[in-house]
């Protein structure tokens, strides 16, 4: 039997394309098109290279799992929310191969509906738009960038008091990275409005469910990017972290 190496790539590479797509359309990540083109790229590479002469070995499971890895790496970057969708990838990868394998008596067709079928109960299963969505957020101060991580909460209906815009919420960690506020002053905004020297500095009302309303300290960021929006929005520091797994570090409704 002929086997032609560019149509390994091609097919190894689309296959992979498209898990990690689902990977992240699952997970409720938007997509980044060059990356997973790029670790796409890659599995089709090491697709290839598994039917050289010589090079079998490959294809054992250890290599595999490397292989997949190094995928995810490039195509999720690191971080909690990267450890899950690469979980997922190596999951929905390892699944298709041993559909893939139980119907190689079946040729190439029985093959492609098996994938099918795979992306079509991911996409059913989890519905159009999944129960979580998060997006990239990138906020810049002075020479300090800080790159994170937004739940996008439709029940976040913090506004500015004065321009009526939605409000961008960020964790107390974020806040002394950027600003080197000290949770002792997001606790205390009143004390710390009057101490704190940093330009534009402001309070924000809030009012939670289940909690009495209070004020949060807040600043207006230039060049702030959330998900494909960027602009100049008011930024409120709460005095605790958000998101208890990691998964996220920020609350926006409204710029996305």
């Amino acid at each position: 039997m002929v086997v032609y190496l560019d149509a390994v790539f091609l097919l190894n590479g689309t296959i992979d394309f498209l898990l990690m797509l689902s990977a992240n359309r699952l997970c409720g990540y938007p997509s980044s098109v060059k990356r997973l083109l790029l670790a796409a790229m890659l599995g089709g590479i090491y697709g290839g290279a598994c039917i050289l002469p010589g090079f079998s070995f490959l294809g054992g499971i250890v290599w595999r799992l490397v292989a997949l890895g190094l995928m995810a790496w490039i195509a999720f970057g690191s971080g909690v929310s990267a450890l899950r969708r690469g979980a997922l990838f190596v999951l929905l990868s390892m699944a298709l191969g041993g559909i893939a394998l139980g119907l190689t008596q079946g040729g190439m067709t029985a093959i492609l509906l098996g994938i099918g079928c795979i992306l079509f109960l991911c996409f059913a299963g989890f519905g159009g738009q999944p129960g979580a969505k998060y997006v990239p957020v990138e906020l810049h101060h002075t020479d300090r960038t800080v790159r994170l991580t937004a739940l996008v909460d439709t029940g976040n209906t913090l506004r500015d008091p004065i321009t009526g815009c939605p409000v961008l919420v960020v964790g107390a960690q974020v806040a002394r990275q950027l600003l080197g506020l000290t949770e002792k002053q997001l606790q205390s905004p009143l004390e710390a409005i009057n101490s704190v020297k940093i330009p534009g500095l402001r309070l924000v009302p809030y009012r939670s469910v289940g909690k009495d309303s209070g004020m949060l300290l807040a600043k207006r960021m230039k060049g702030v990017r959330i998900g494909n929006w960027k602009g100049d929005p008011i930024v409120a520091f709460a005095p605790e972290g958000l998101g208890n797994d990691g998964t996220y570090q920020a609350l926006t409704g409204g710029y996305v």
